[in-house]
């Protein structure tokens, strides 16, 4: 069985919320279509909810992180922060994030016992571990420079790394991330306003009101993979095993346990569940503006089916995705926010006079909703980074 490019773009739109007739009526039912929305931008994941959601305000999605509490912000996939459904979240700490928990802290404590300052790098870990947790306890909820004041332990400088990259940090600021990789805590509300990136830390118990339940890591994969080939299927082996930060062996491991079909990708051999192989109606043209690292256009690893030649100019050369235009299922340029707030954009191929008009309007739409909030991401390639001057 084949499955063309043009089903696959029809898939998207509709599962991704992305076509006009698909939109969510919430950010919980945006959340759950793409499995998970990344968050290592903080105000990536407003507007990736945004693009896809009837009628969205900021704080819909703030009330749904830190009121309802039904969205959890977690370490996951490929070592990246994510916004899950809270029900989803048990399964992706045991499908990713412990084994990446266990790396980092064993990475930390090799760096440590290189830069030959701390004899006991574990037992120097622990200690300052039950103290954050101390600290933390007295107060609740506290941010990373609140719980450095409340302990010195926790204020001390380390060094970690070598040569160019040796970096000197806070012990508490390395040790924060590292126990809510670890399930102990939870990244609450913000500083600020919700473009900012800094998080109090609140523990796992009290913020969700208990204990996370625990999953098998095999049952869990299956799970993930399941749910995932449910939003991004048909895909590849390899675009499975980039998506999850898996091994071949655990991606493998998923696939045999989850009830799926092999299908021909244009040459390529895909993967999709074995009751999901119906076409799907195309929808009306749709217009999109998705931000930095949005999970649509990092979905995929092998993505020339909806991104086409346009990679080297809209990703960075670790394949992080800038700002994007889309049009029909397709990346068709990029955009930028100036420091005055106007929405700037590029087409790098030529869409047709109605595509313009289409993307013009959304443009407009999305400077109205912006009105003064500045959206600053962490990074961008150098053609948005151009456009926003």
């Amino acid at each position: 069985m084949r499955i063309d490019a043009d089903e696959r773009r029809a898939r998207l739109a509709r599962r991704h919320r992305l076509a006009t007739e698909s939109r969510a009526a919430d950010p919980v039912e945006t959340t759950r279509a793409l499995v998970a929305l990344h968050s290592t931008d903080a105000s990536s994941v407003f507007l990736s909810t945004r693009a896809r959601t009837t009628a969205f305000v900021p704080s819909d999605l703030e009330d749904a992180l830190y009121e309802e509490r039904t969205l959890v912000r977690m370490l996951g996939m490929r070592r990246t922060l994510w916004v899950v459904p809270r029900e989803l979240g048990p399964c992706v700490d045991a499908a990713c994030t412990r084994v990446i928990a266990a790396r980092e802290r064993k990475r930390l404590e090799s760096s440590l016992e290189a830069a030959g300052e701390v004899d006991d790098p574990a037992g120097w870990l622990d200690e300052r571990i039950r103290a954050a947790l101390d600290a933390l306890a007295a107060r609740g909820e506290a941010f990373t420079s609140d719980l450095t004041r409340a302990d010195p332990r926790l204020a001390e400088k380390v060094r970690l790394g070598a040569g160019r990259w040796q970096i000197e940090a806070s012990a508490g600021s390395r040790l924060l991330p590292l126990l809510a990789a670890e399930g102990v805590l939870a990244r609450g509300r913000p500083r600020g306003g919700w473009t900012n990136g800094q998080y109090r830390w609140a523990p796992i118990a009290s913020w969700l009101g208990s204990e996370p339940e625990r999953i098998e890591p095999a049952d869990a994969q299956a799970e993930l993979l399941r749910r995932w080939l449910g939003a991004f299927g048909p895909a590849t082996e390899t675009d499975i095993r980039w998506w999850a930060g898996w091994t071949a062996r655990e991606a493998r491991s998923a696939l045999a346990v989850v009830p799926h079909v092999t299908v021909d990708l244009d040459g390529a051999t895909g993967y999709v569940l074995a009751d999901d192989v119906e076409p799907t109606d195309p929808p009306a043209p749709w217009a999109a503006f998705l931000p930095t690292l949005d999970p649509t256009t990092m979905g995929w690893k092998e993505r020339d089916w909806y991104l086409g030649p346009h990679g080297p100019t809209l990703f960075d050369r670790n394949g992080n995705a800038g700002p994007t235009v889309w049009w029909d299922g397709c990346v068709v340029g990029g955009w930028s926010q100036r420091t005055d707030g106007e929405i700037v954009w590029q087409l790098l191929e030529d869409v047709g006079a109605d595509a313009e008009t289409a993307v013009e309007a959304e443009a407009e739409l999305l400077a109205g909703w912006l009105g003064d909030a500045r959206v600053a991401p962490g990074f961008l390639p150098p053609f948005q980074r151009a456009l926003g001057r």
